[in-house]
């Protein structure tokens, strides 16, 4: 029971910043503590609505959210959501493929522990997008040439994730020096087709898995940022292209992180999945069972919240609804109600400079 006493803490001392589209709540974070009893409801409701006010107070309001995919500290690729100034001689998509690079333009607005992929140096010429084929055309100068050759594919996943988020984009096509790419300059990769999320992200293929007989899945774990800070991360792995993707990717989520890449799972391995229904308006309930939880009791956020981004990233659905041992009232710590429809948030991991 002790494990599943640290993921309620966490969850009230170490909310992740994921802004979930159903109610008027504001992001927050704080940062994790130790094990300790949780307080009293009204205690934590008040804890919860001052952690809300003081993260109002510490954000800009001058410019659009945008999220960006940069590397932790552990070498992983995880969404951050900046807010990038609103300047009238760059579009939004120029800026936050400006974000990528290391030390560029908007170095200062990046948090603690991560960083961008883009070389050095690098300069953003253009950026076209033809909204009929939803293809955003980007130019690079040649600086962007400049990387090591390990870091290859995730400076593809980066770009192919970050702007992917903007939703009139679904595919990416590279240009440098007024040239199409037709290959990755460096260690060759093809690019004989425009880069989509379908390229995966932070992938994990277990030895034995045959690639033409898999799907890939994402699941969203959790990460910490050097001052405590929590946040999703998310993870490509490999299934049976036999079965359900979405069934699948819970089970993958279930199974938690591998060891080593700074990962903490968000769903206890108690749970199971009972079912997954789509209705007709496109709203994917999600029936699980997890013995630790008794009726009532008010669910772990980033818990809830990784079952959302998880089921929105391998279907093509947005609204997600949770029910619990069979309860159909779930309320997360966050005092939000998931066991009503809850939209794929606009931006993921707002993280306190």
């Amino acid at each position: 029971m002790n494990w599943n006493r640290s993921l309620r803490n966490t969850a009230v001392a170490g909310m992740l910043a994921l802004p979930l589209l159903l109610t008027a709540c504001n992001p927050f974070a704080a940062k994790s503590s130790g094990q300790i009893d949780p307080p009293p409801a009204d205690v934590e409701y008040e804890m919860l609505r001052n952690l809300e006010a003081q993260d109002q107070t510490s954000l800009s309001t001058d410019g659009l959210m945008s999220t960006v995919y940069l590397e932790n500290e552990h070498g992983l690729l995880a969404p951050v959501a900046l807010r990038l100034p609103d300047e009238d001689s760059s579009t939004q998509l120029t800026r936050v493929l400006e974000s990528l690079v290391k030390d560029g333009p908007y170095a200062k607005l990046i948090p603690e522990g991560f960083t961008g992929v883009l070389p050095e140096g690098t300069e953003v010429e253009a950026v076209t997008l033809q909204k009929d084929q939803q293809l955003a055309i980007v130019e690079f100068t040649e600086p962007f040439t400049n990387y090591d050759a390990r870091n290859e594919r995730k400076i593809m996943e980066a770009l192919a994730w970050t702007l992917t988020e903007n939703p009139d984009v679904q595919q990416v096509q590279l240009w440098v020096d007024g040239a199409k790419l037709n290959e990755m300059p460096v260690d060759g990769t093809p690019l004989d087709r425009p880069l989509t999320r379908a390229l995966g992200i932070n992938l994990e293929i277990s030895s034995g898995t045959s690639l033409s007989l898999s799907s890939p899945v994402t699941v969203y774990f959790s990460a910490a940022t050097p001052e405590g800070v929590q946040y999703f991360v998310p993870v490509t792995r490999f299934v049976s292209s036999t079965t359900d993707r979405v069934q699948s990717a819970l089970h993958e989520l279930i199974k938690g992180p591998a060891q080593g890449e700074g990962l903490e799972r968000v769903v206890t391995d108690n749970t199971s999945v009972d079912s997954i229904d789509v209705s007709q308006e496109g709203i994917v309930t999600v029936a699980i069972s997890d013995d630790m939880f008794e009726p009532g009791e008010r669910v772990p956020a980033q818990m809830l919240q990784s079952l959302v981004l998880t089921v929105t990233e391998n279907t093509q659905e947005d609204q997600v609804r949770i029910w619990l041992n069979g309860e159909k009232d779930v309320i997360g710590l966050d005092n939000q109600k998931y066991s009503e429809p809850v939209s794929r948030p606009e931006t993921i991991n707002e993280i306190p400079l």
